[in-house]
């Protein structure tokens, strides 16, 4: 294959160029469809045909795909430059499309839900293709949380001007901000400029103490400063959760909203984050252990990522090209099928890596239709985390394209197994990074590793833990901007109890954390996503290749048709067994007694 250099993705597959006729054309088909649809309204009757029924939905998924494709094309335009006025204004268009199709094919949803009977409904589960009956049961399911036809239609109305709304001015509003780090040169203060969050970012992880501080003082003041936006629209967001989910539709509890959606039982969650309690002090050992390794008495928040050498000669940097290389040869060495659909990608088109002003940061891999290779953005500066963060979205995009058989409706993994296949990339790759590196090289690396343990599953359950606190100060206590900001300084504290000192302006951190804003609840399924991958691959390392891999392939392929306990129970996890968790945390008390041994 051809190397790529740094990339702007090209759109050109969804949609032509939306000023032209491409998108109205869409749009026409679209309408036509949904009118054919509107027509058969009058078949859903207790005694429709399995055929009539499996045609009906056959319909509808095309729909689903169309609408799919707009809008995907519009959120991919609005990424790119999300400070471009005509961007913003497109996605909000094709949203509200999207909002009004689902409104006028909201009659077949409810039908199947709340009208049709439930011998009826187990006929017409049971003649299903075998791919959508758990779909179909999961429907079912969420019966007692669907509301009337026109209550549904509200809600959908008002999601696009409402939190959708508030969604987006965080996300414009975030990617705008700019930031001056100060750093001491002799006797003056040189001020470094930044317009875009995650170049100093980058900094989190310098070999300079004062570089590290100074980043994260910027980031935090930056948030502080824009607090009283940024707090009026999260709370916004967890009255209007609050609101739907608890007050109209009837769900227990805010997390149970995703769980119920995510079809896990709340006590296999429960579970998991009770297990990430447990173990907190695995993590706080470990940077105890990790401030004596660098020469600080006690670490400071701000130094929580340092690397463990202070040499500049130990921290590759990667060209893209090579980034590229490495990321493929990887794939294709554990498995060529692999290898190819990551090639693909690239080859596509289908990836923005360069870093520029009010691109959206960080990275992410969208998957607009089954049968439409993946997009991917990235923010690529060079840097080995740089290169990790590849293997982890071409990774999503390996699970989407291992998946692609599945109609679209039950293409997407479940949300707990959403990062299986993009863990399991970063694992791969540090494997092939650290065969090549010196002794004191593999512990700069393992270092990194239990830094990014610690990042991927402590972290985000606490995230978790704190979403619960906030949701119930808010809704229950009236709680302010400040009151939420002490509730999640406290997480902190219990987070590294002495092992770390916490200063005052880490309380307004949560205000960075976008999934707090897009997702809520979310972050649990990195927790469980990570713990779940170390598990497998101790169980890859023992079976090896000719026996794993046919299994996990089929784990991936499998997308959202199956419940995530079957599919899991397929390979021996049982995720309702606290002894499963405890696992991957011994594997991480392991990584890091072979650290004390480097």
């Amino acid at each position: 294959m051809t190397r790529p250099k740094l990339t702007i993705w090209n759109l050109s597959q969804l949609i032509e160029n939306h000023k032209g006729q491409g998108l109205q054309k869409q749009i026409r088909s679209i309408e036509q469809a949904v009118k054919r649809i509107e027509v058969e309204r009058e078949i859903l009757k207790e005694n429709i045909s399995s055929n009539q029924f499996q045609n009906l939905m056959n319909l509808v998924e095309g729909v689903d795909e169309q609408i799919s494709i707009v809008v995907g094309y519009a959120h991919l335009k609005y990424a790119s430059d999300t400070s471009s006025n005509e961007a913003a204004a497109l996605l909000t268009k094709m949203e509200m499309l999207s909002a009004d199709v689902s409104n006028r094919l909201l009659f077949f949803d409810i039908w199947f839900k709340k009208q049709l009977d439930d011998e009826n409904a187990s006929r017409l589960i049971n003649s299903a293709p075998t791919v959508y009956r758990e779909h179909l049961r999961h429907s079912r399911l969420l019966a007692k949380f669907t509301l009337s036809e026109p209550e549904e239609k509200i809600i959908s109305t008002l999601e696009v001007s409402g939190s959708g709304a508030l969604t987006r001015i965080y996300d414009r509003m975030t990617s705008s901000l700019e930031f001056v780090v100060r750093l001491k040169k002799g006797k003056r203060v040189i001020e470094k400029k930044f317009t875009n969050k995650e170049k100093m970012l980058s900094m989190i992880r310098s070999t300079k103490k004062e570089e590290r501080a100074s980043a994260y003082k910027s980031l935090l003041k930056g948030y502080k400063r824009n607090s009283g936006v940024l707090g009026e629209i999260y709370f916004n967001k967890v009255i209007q959760w609050h609101d739907e989910f608890i007050k109209l539709r009837g769900f227990k509890s805010p997390i149970s909203v995703r769980n119920t959606y995510n079809n896990l039982d709340d006590s296999t969650v429960e579970s998991l984050l009770q297990a990430c309690r447990s173990n907190v002090k695995v993590f706080q050992r470990y940077f105890e252990e990790k401030a004596a390794m660098i020469g600080i008495r006690k670490l400071h928040r701000y130094h929580l990522y340092a690397p463990l050498t202070l040499s500049e000669r130990y921290r590759e940097r990667f060209s893209y090209q090579n980034a590229v290389s490495t990321v493929i040869d990887t794939f294709s060495d554990f498995d060529p099928r692999f290898g190819k659909f990551a090639a693909k990608v690239f080859n596509e088109k289908h990836v923005d890596s360069e870093i520029r002003k009010a691109k959206q940061g960080g990275a992410f891999c969208y998957t607009v239709t089954p049968r439409l290779t993946p997009y991917v953005l990235l923010n690529f500066d060079g840097r080995v985390r740089d290169v990790s963060t590849m293997a982890h979205e071409l990774g999503h995009a390996i699970h989407s394209m291992a998946a692609s058989d599945k109609p679209i409706s039950v293409a997407h993994a479940p949300l707990p197994l959403a990062e299986t296949a993009s863990v399991f990339a970063e694992i791969l790759l540090n494997d092939r990074l650290s065969s090549k590196l010196s002794r004191e090289q593999k512990a700069i690396l393992l270092a990194s590793q239990i830094d990014d343990m610690y990042a991927t599953i402590m972290r985000q359950a606490y995230f978790t833990l704190f979403e619960i606190e906030a949701h119930k100060s808010i809704t229950e206590k009236n709680a302010n901007i400040s009151e939420v900001s002490d509730l999640y300084l406290r997480n902190l504290e219990d987070q590294f109890g002495d092992s770390v000192t916490i200063s005052d302006d880490f309380r307004w951190e949560w205000l960075y954390i976008p999934h707090l804003y897009h997702t809520p609840f979310y972050c649990y399924a990195y927790s469980f996503g990570n713990l779940l991958v170390l598990s497998l691959y101790q169980q890859f390392r023992k079976e090896g290749k000719l026996s794993f891999i046919p299994k996990y392939f089929k784990l991936l392929s499998s997308g959202g048709s199956r419940k995530t306990e079957e599919i899991l129970s397929d390979i021996g996890i049982d995720i309702s067994s606290r002894d499963f968790w405890q696992q991957g945390f011994d594997l991480v008390e392991k990584n890091v007694q072979e650290l004390r041994d480097l």
